[in-house]
């Protein structure tokens, strides 16, 4: 009997758990190890801050689905990926023994790159439940005494959807409110260019992305590095084509929320396992998922080492969407079963992206297969049916969750959701 451990319990560690072990059976044990109790579904985390939803409504307590599923649950911190003796070691000074290892961990939230960045500095967070909780907080103190708002993306950065997304959830939350117009807003990207998306744009997304920032008269800098933070103000270069300085922008604000770079976490970039990990701490994988060194290591998700799309003037890297995500799960399940029953990996992810970006009250839909271009397909929408789908796909996914069961939720889910609404016209 093989032990498979999966480190994470995210979006992409908690199919993975479900997947391998529904791959597999009782024939092998499959544990999953996460610092966290609970799940987050991290795609709605824009709509906690102005209280579309609580912190609570998007957390699941994963010990009772996962022992429905069989799966053995360690709730407590990594410290160390031992590759060299197929181990893991906690927090507690404990190890857990793997034959087979899955890095599903997500990334470290490099805010410490930017000088005044983040929770403990003076800009809000959306990449985890908890930091949009503390976001709330602040929004609650903004909504006392409202002034500029500034929200972004900074250099190194390779997640924008949730940038865009909070920046026109808070636009219509305003609007409701009827206090837009003493809001000046500003959104500061390292994109080359609005809807780039580190995808060199999908579709007409440069297009959809600013008419809709026009049309709510909000200003943007883009090929924008952030110099430093300071108490209610951002101080931002921009560059030219050449990455030269091209102007130098004061942002004042009373409300910023900026997405950082990401690294590998701590626990497998200072593993000092060489052939592990790139510069930055993300895993290295062959086409099969496999790490190219240590062959009984798998990763999934946003802990994977992708290069960036293209060499932009301001460094961006390449999203890793959940669509993305759910293909890189399942091919690494069926991978490491082949591999059980002897075989060579032979399963390749399609490494496709559909997404779909809420606005609010609307929204813009896109797909790119594969992710990264030159691509087969390439389509992108918008309209008020996009905000009624992500609706739909985060009940459909939250469900699935809490029931345990094993199936492509992205491609599932957002299928659904996008078909039955477009059909009905919205």
């Amino acid at each position: 009997m093989a032990r498979i451990v999966v480190l994470g319990a995210g979006i992409g560690g908690v199919p993975m758990a479900y997947e391998m072990k529904e791959t597999v059976g009782k024939n092998h044990e499959v544990i999953a190890i996460s610092d966290s109790p609970t799940f987050h579904f991290v795609p709605s985390n824009p709509w906690v801050p102005p209280k579309w939803r609580t912190p609570e409504e998007l957390k699941i307590e994963l010990a009772p689905v996962f022992k429905k599923k069989g799966i053995e649950f360690i709730q407590k911190a990594a410290t160390k990926v031992d590759a060299a003796n197929n181990q893991v070691q906690l927090a507690d000074g404990s190890n857990v023994a793997y034959d087979y290892l899955i890095i599903a961990t997500g990334p470290r939230l490099a805010f410490d790159e930017v000088p005044g960045m983040g929770p403990e500095g003076y800009t809000s967070s959306v990449c985890h439940v908890d930091h949009a909780a503390v976001a709330a907080q602040d929004w609650e103190k903004f909504m006392e005494n409202p002034g500029p708002i500034v929200i972004g993306a900074v250099q190194g950065a390779s997640c924008f959807g949730p940038a865009y997304e909070y920046l026109m959830v808070l636009e219509t939350e305003l609007r409701k409110r009827k206090i837009r117009d003493k809001v000046p807003m500003t959104f500061v990207t390292s994109e080359p260019y609005i809807g780039h998306l580190g995808l060199g744009g999908v579709g007409d997304t440069k297009g959809l992305l600013e008419s809709a920032l026009r049309a709510k008269t909000i200003k943007w800098v883009c090929n924008a590095k952030v110099d430093k933070i300071e108490d209610g103000m951002m101080f931002v270069t921009e560059v030219d084509e050449d990455g030269k300085e091209k102007k130098k922008h004061e942002l004042p604000f009373k409300h910023s929320m900026m997405l950082p770079a990401f690294t590998g976490v701590d626990a497998v970039r200072h593993a000092g396992a060489e052939g592990l990990t790139n510069p930055r701490g993300f895993v290295i994988v062959d086409e099969h998922q496999r790490n190219k060194t240590f062959k009984n290591i798998y990763s999934v998700g946003v802990c994977v080492a992708i290069p960036p799309q293209e060499i932009t003037p301001v460094p961006t890297g390449t999203p890793k969407t959940g669509y993305m995500i759910e293909s890189m799960v399942t091919a690494t399940a069926h991978n490491i079963a082949e591999e059980l029953a002897g075989k060579e990996p032979s399963h390749v992810p399609t490494l496709n992206a559909l997404c779909l970006a809420d606005f609010g009250d609307s929204g813009v839909a896109f797909l790119a297969m594969p992710q990264i271009p030159p691509r087969n397909t390439t389509w992108s929408s918008e309209g008020r049916w996009v905000h009624l789908a992500k609706i739909g796909f985060e009940k459909y996914f939250m469900r699935k969750i809490r029931k345990g069961i094993s199936e492509p939720f992205y491609e599932r889910a957002m299928l659904k959701m996008m078909g039955v609404l477009r059909l009905k016209g919205h």
